[in-house]
């Protein structure tokens, strides 16, 4: 396996074999175990194979893994602030041993690369999310991950790649590292200062990344992440639209535009340091660190995770040794006075500082109200309203839970018809019982089965929703992690309202018309909810409707009004 060594950067790790000898390879792994890679997983390999994760040449060994975590730093001393491990399943791990290959597959089935095994382990993941993100709080994206949907064993080992993970987008602004270097070196480009971005670049961070080059006598290289971000966070495909409009606005031939395909851990001050050297493998000579870097904002007890400038206290404590330099810069701001952009700190008194957050420019293009042009420009401003249409045009899921006999079914066919009456989008209707008998017909009603039941109608409802109609959907849907993760999946594509049918358990068993609740009281039926298996009360439901008392009309007629005064119909 081949290295490169660039002006900038070092050494610059190769983990991809021969084209002929991968061949070869892959029709030998095809009799190997093999691992589905999941997403992030994916983003990892892809950068471990390319070099962008240089110096590592797998995923971390349990030895590096504890040093990396207590220190910052694999076992022998060189900073890495950040495990990159391959987290599977106790089943699949169970039968693996040390010394063994396996294979490793994107979503296709294509063998990416092939993992000689040296480690194998089940991590302390209190430990890790503690010491590397600061908290416990599954506020945080990367903490809940971890306990959430990352497996409980780690896989350490060295990488054999067999083929480069496929992309289908933006193809010509996907650069490897050595492909990146090679047009750094082509254009005569020696001073490089990197942006890292994650969200849409308005005037502030045009503003600031121009005045970053030009601090430092640098070109400047936008290189925003295209991997994994965080839950909530606009497409890349709308950003790297946005990037293209933004990118027109530089003097030319000094700026350019590169995607990275990272999974971003959210990780504060340990991942700005990540951050760096990974823009050090690509070949930058400088690194722009803002005002709370990579932070995922607030924890449960509504505190930011990170001081907003803990990052670039911990860059300049490594200084010495990352190999690429620190541009600090505070938060930019308007001035009107001035009409201009200032750096906060240089504001003076008196002045009219202007600035709109993150959260009230959402409510702007979800309202279809005015973004001044000091904030934004309009070309980017329009290709986000296409991502962000009012409410009244978004997708949308009403998803009811409750006890079977509580009235959801009811309800929700009462909805159908008032939102069918209205006729603003199509409207699908989920219902629990023809759901199991069309698309979950081989399913039995364990606690797996019916997990899984909810999950295929929370990704049909989130398929309808993405496409701007209106998904009702009305299972029993008992586990509040289920109905989590439901909600997770559909809040990145449009509108998600959770409706508790609280009708009491007593009234729901004198209302049984299938005689279910006698049979499970006398055990002919195992696991019913409410009765043999529990169900867990949602604890932040937009609307509670208890139907005692409450027609099905008067209940739909609630939920019109919720979603009337939500902005979802007009």
């Amino acid at each position: 396996m081949s290295s490169l060594v660039a002006a900038h950067g070092g050494e610059l790790k190769n983990l991809y074999l021969p084209e002929a000898q991968a061949e070869a390879e892959k029709i030998a792994a095809k009799e190997l175990v093999s691992w589905d890679l999941s997403h992030r997983q994916l983003c990892d390999i892809e950068l471990l194979l390319n070099g962008g994760f240089s110096p590592l040449e797998g995923f971390l060994s349990e030895v590096d893994y504890d040093s990396v975590v207590e220190n910052s730093r694999l076992a022998d001393g060189t900073l890495w602030p950040m495990p990159v491990t391959l987290d599977v399943s106790e089943d699949f791990a169970e039968a693996l041993s040390p010394g063994e290959r396996i294979a490793l597959r994107d979503e296709e089935g294509v063998i990416i690369a092939l993992l000689e095994v040296s480690d194998k382990w089940s991590p302390d993941k209190s430990k890790e999310a503690e010491a590397v993100f600061g908290t416990n709080d599954q506020l945080h994206p990367a903490v809940n991950y971890l306990f959430n949907q990352a497996g409980d064993v780690y896989l350490g080992g060295k990488l054999i790649g067999l083929a480069r993970p496929s992309h289908y987008d933006f193809r010509g602004l996907r650069d490897s590292p050595k492909e990146l270097r090679a047009k750094f070196e082509k254009w005569g480009w020696k001073k490089i200062v990197a942006f890292q971005t994650r969200n849409p670049m308005h005037r502030a961070h045009q503003e600031l990344t121009f005045r970053a080059a030009k601090q430092v006598e640098a070109n400047l290289l936008i290189h925003p992440v295209v991997g994994m971000t965080k839950p909530g966070d606009v497409d890349h495909f709308s950003r790297v639209r946005c990037y293209e409009h933004v990118l027109a606005e530089y003097p030319e031939q000094t700026t350019m535009l590169s995607l990275l395909p990272l999974a971003m851990r959210m990780g504060g001050p340990r991942e700005a340091v990540w951050h760096a050297i990974i823009r050090k493998n690509y070949g930058c000579s400088h690194f722009i660190v803002g005002r709370d870097h990579a932070g995922p904002g607030k924890d449960s007890n509504g505190k930011d995770f990170y001081g907003a400038y803990d990052a670039q206290e911990l860059m300049q404590e490594y200084k010495d040794e990352l190999g690429i330099e620190m541009v600090p810069f505070q938060m930019m701001v308007y001035v009107e006075e001035k009409a201009e952009y200032e750096s906060i700190d240089e504001v003076q008194e008196g002045q009219t500082v202007l600035n709109i957050s993150g959260t009230e420019f959402r409510r702007r293009l979800t309202e279809g109200l005015d973004v001044p042009e000091w904030f934004s420009y309009p070309t980017v401003v329009k290709e986000l309203r296409k991502r962000y249409p009012a409410r009244h045009k978004q997708g949308l899921t009403v998803f009811f839970t409750g006890l079977s006999g509580s009235g959801k079914s009811t309800i929700a066919n009462a909805l159908l018809t008032k939102l069918m009456e209205l006729g603003e989008r199509s409207i699908t209707l989920l219902d629990g019982d023809v759901v199991r008998k069309h698309l979950s017909s081989e399913l039995g009603f364990s606690k797996e089965h019916r997990n899984l039941n909810i999950q295929r109608i929370g990704y049909v409802a989130s398929e309808i929703t993405k496409n701007g109609g209106i998904a009702i959907c009305a299972p029993i849907a008992p586990y509040r992690e289920t109905r989590r993760q439901v909600r997770e999946m559909i809040k990145p594509v449009g509108g998600f309202v959770e409706v508790h049918v609280s009708t009491a358990l007593e009234v729901c068993e004198q209302r049984d018309r299938k005689g279910l609740y006698a049979k499970a009281r006398e055990g002919i039926i195992k696991e019913f909810t409410g009765i043999s298996d529990p169900y867990e009360i949602p604890e932040n439901p937009e609307l509670v409707i208890d139907t005692v008392g409450c027609t099905p009309d008067e209940a739909a007629q609630r939920i019109i009004l919720k979603l009337e005064g939500m902005g979802y119909i007009k």
